[in-house]
């Protein structure tokens, strides 16, 4: 038995739409890099100004991590990486 058009429709629909997810771009708390260091690595990867990234660096010291941005996949992959190249603890999670 074959599905008809409507299920096969809706199936898709689905599928873009859990692509399409907001991502969640975490930085975690790490021993090694200064608190300078990674307040400018967050000016640099996303380009935010100095009180932001001064505040995100708080979180994660203090919180032991920070959701440093949200939006679509393919961007959220690249900030990890942007990220992780400058040796900072970062994943990307679901929002």
């Amino acid at each position: 038995m074959t599905p008809d058009l409507d299920e096969i429709f809706i199936t898709e629909t689905e599928t873009l739409a859990e692509h399409d997810a907001p991502w969640n771009v975490l930085v975690y708390d790490d021993p090694v890099n200064l608190m300078s260091f990674v307040t400018l690595v967050f000016r640099r990867v996303f380009g935010y100004p100095q009180e932001k990234a001064e505040a995100l660096m708080l979180e994660v010291h203090r919180n032991g991590f920070s959701v440093v941005w949200s939006g679509n996949r393919e961007k959220a992959e690249f900030y990890v990486q942007q990220l992780q190249s400058h040796q900072l603890l970062a994943a990307m999670k679901k929002a």
